[in-house]
């Protein structure tokens, strides 16, 4: 069964349990003297926090703002079904449960308030994110299929771009990736494995890097950064930190740990993009 079904059950069941507790506790009201535009607001309320909550389950992962939306959802949800059942059911007023029941409404809406809080700190995180991968954001171009970072062609654009945009002043840089022995993982590991590091690589690279930096996939096992602002020498620097913060990895695979380096090279980013990349490709591999 899966995690969507059992979530609506329960809130089945929990909505037929208010419903039980209401007509066990009170008197049903003349359906002559009901309003019906309050049943239909209030009902209504609920049902659209039934699906929302429902849609915030199903479509995050579990963690605290996860939680924090969907509980605020399911406090609206049952406060306006108390809400609703007040409407056709007489309840005695001093009856305490009721109104707690009814001040379910705006606790669920405090809650729902941290939960989009937090969900904002979490979008723009996951921005930063993003605008490692891409530096014109939301800028349509090809991605890697493996670890959908962009690709060689996106990258050529961007170091012609930053190439006109330095003319005459500022610095960047350009550092390029091998993965060591990516063959041999490959072939002792299998294909899917192998794609499995990829994937470790990029995150890996993408946490420890600038906002301003792009991360590309160039080839094969190759990944290339260009680092704006940072001369040949910082970028060094950043890239043997880089290095260090892979091999720190604890990457697993079926037959027990898999061992990962990197080797590097890096150069001003000047010049025609396919000369650059071709006399950085030259450099790797004489190392």
């Amino acid at each position: 069964m899966s995690n969507v079904i059992r979530h609506a059950l329960l809130i089945g069941a929990l909505l037929g349990a208010f419903a039980f507790l209401f007509v066990g506790a009170g008197t049903t009201i003349p359906m002559a003297e009901w309003d019906w535009v309050d049943i239909a607001s209030e009902g209504g309320t609920s049902l659209l926090a039934v699906l929302w909550c429902l849609t915030v389950l199903s479509s995050r992962p579990d963690g605290l703002v996860t939680r924090l939306l969907a509980g605020g959802l399911a406090c609206i949800m049952l406060g306006s079904w108390a809400d609703c059942l007040d409407e056709v059911v007489d309840i005695d007023k001093a009856a305490l449960w009721d109104n707690a029941l009814e001040s379910l409404l705006p606790l669920g809406m405090l809650i729902l308030t941290v939960g989009m809080y937090y969900w904002k700190l979490e979008q723009a995180t996951l921005s930063d994110h993003m605008r490692k991968r891409e530096r014109l954001f939301r800028n349509h171009r090809p991605f890697d299929r493996i670890t959908q970072l962009a690709d060689a062609v996106y990258l050529r654009e961007q170091l012609r771009l930053e190439s006109r945009r330095n003319e005459g002043e500022g610095v960047s840089a350009l550092v390029l990736f091998d993965i060591d022995e990516f063959h041999r993982i490959n072939r002792e590991h299998g294909q899917a494995e192998g794609d499995r590091v990829l994937q470790a690589v990029a995150h890996m690279l993408l946490l420890n890097l600038r906002n301003e930096d792009l991360l590309c996939r160039y080839a094969g096992d190759r990944f290339a950064v260009l680092m704006p602002g940072l001369t040949e020498l910082d970028a060094r620097d950043a890239a043997q930190h880089l290095c260090r913060m892979v091999s720190s990895m604890r990457h697993h695979a079926a037959g027990g740990r898999v061992r990962i380096s990197l080797r590097h090279g890096c150069a001003p980013a000047q010049g025609a993009p396919d000369a650059l990349l071709a006399a950085l490709c030259r450099q790797m591999d004489a190392v």
